[in-house]
């Protein structure tokens, strides 16, 4: 083999570019029960700092041998990767379900698990209580899907509310003095429930919070949907489906026939955090959010808190956003496999956890960063 290669190859190994299968092998020891973890995807930032913090914590969990699985966003493929872990003896199944809103392809899955008799634990993208109340044996970890709605709506109206920013009774990011504030909502995936719960709820208790002084209203920037109700809000978004690269784009062609200067576009509101930096990105572009004295500045709010978000917070390009626990939620979900590790129930010491009342789904909270 030419040298080339063979440093070519290194550096594929260095930077963990080789997995067999689109797999890798956590910390942990061999001796440790198998434990297979299924990720929608390896390219998320949010769950990359959930597997980042599983990983630390695997180091001093001697009991545990885990591998984990990218699943291309892929059901079929995730489907296959966990009939051939049930193939090769895994003890646990940890799924980070592909098709959220599908009853079908989450049965599909508690189903293998059922048959083979294995604890599974679902995570992150939720399924619904009659998926985990069919099987004894299956749990969720996760989020309460419409809290984070509410509290990035609270972030919002406090921002807008700070005396800094309401002069004369008048907002100075309502450009256009007509007392709405104009937003582009980037949203995540359809059938998703963090997606609806972060669409309508972030303005509607902005607006709950606003009331009397401001209101918020949707940009002419938004495009007009059908699937979902005609509330004045579900409607109106630019589909980011959770992408920076989406969301930078979509605000690009925004940006072609709408001005960050005439209160058609006042505030930018995303699902996630890799949405409102590509909002930024494009902002950019145009002298906006760069961070640099004078510069022109839409505020601009997302959920996830993750490391590049809250740099761009403190560089003054971005102006909050909402924390989901990424180490809390890899501790609560591995503290499950120790159960099951220990020939434990897998949904056993949970007392301390904020447990669904009549299903096995704990609740990891979030917290405003901003």
């Amino acid at each position: 083999m030419k040298r080339t290669a063979i440093l070519v190859m290194i550096l594929l190994i260095i930077t963990g570019s080789i997995f067999a299968g689109g797999n890798r092998q956590a910390a942990g020891t061999s001796s440790g029960i198998k434990v297979d973890i299924f990720w929608y995807t390896f390219s998320d930032t949010y769950l990359a700092s959930v597997r980042n913090a599983m990983e630390d914590s695997l180091r001093s969990m001697s009991n545990l041998n885990v591998t984990m699985h990218d699943c291309e966003q892929n059901q079929a493929i995730q489907i296959q990767k966990i009939e051939t872990a049930i193939t090769q003896g895994t003890k646990l199944l940890i799924v980070n379900i592909v098709t959220t809103g599908s009853e079908e392809a989450a049965m599909n899955v508690v189903n293998l698990a059922k048959n083979a008799n294995l604890p599974i634990i679902f995570f992150n993208r939720e399924v619904s209580d009659a998926v985990i109340r069919s099987y004894n044996k299956a749990c969720f970890v996760g989020t309460d899907a419409d809290e984070a709605g509410y509290m990035e709506g609270q972030a919002i109206a406090n921002f807008l509310l700070k005396p800094e920013n309401m002069e004369g009774g008048k907002s100075k990011y309502d450009l256009d003095g007509d007392g709405q504030i104009r937003y582009i909502m980037f949203r995540g995936e359809h059938g998703n429930a963090e997606a609806f719960g972060r669409t309508k709820y972030s303005v509607m208790e902005a607006n709950r919070l606003l009331e009397g002084k401001l209101k918020l209203a949707p940009s002419p920037a938004n495009e007009t949907s059908t699937q979902y109700d005609n509330d004045g809000i579900s409607n109106y978004f630019l589909y980011g489906n959770w992408s920076a690269a989406n969301a930078a784009n979509l605000m690009r062609t925004a940006l072609s026939s709408h001005s960050l200067t005439n209160g058609s576009i006042e505030l930018i509101i995303a699902n996630n955090d890799d949405q409102a930096l590509g909002a930024i990105e494009a902002m950019n572009e145009e002298g906006f959010n760069t961070g640099r004295a004078g510069a022109g500045y839409i505020p601009v709010f997302g959920v996830d808190a993750t490391t590049v978000a809250q740099e761009a917070i403190r560089a003054n390009k971005m102006t909050g956003t909402v924390l989901q626990d990424a180490v809390g939620m890899a501790k609560t979900i591995l503290a499950l496999a120790q159960n099951v590790a220990n020939g434990q129930d897998v949904f056993a010491n949970t007392s301390s956890y904020n447990v669904d009342q009549g299903v096995n789904k704990i609740r990891v909270p979030y917290a405003i960063v901003g």
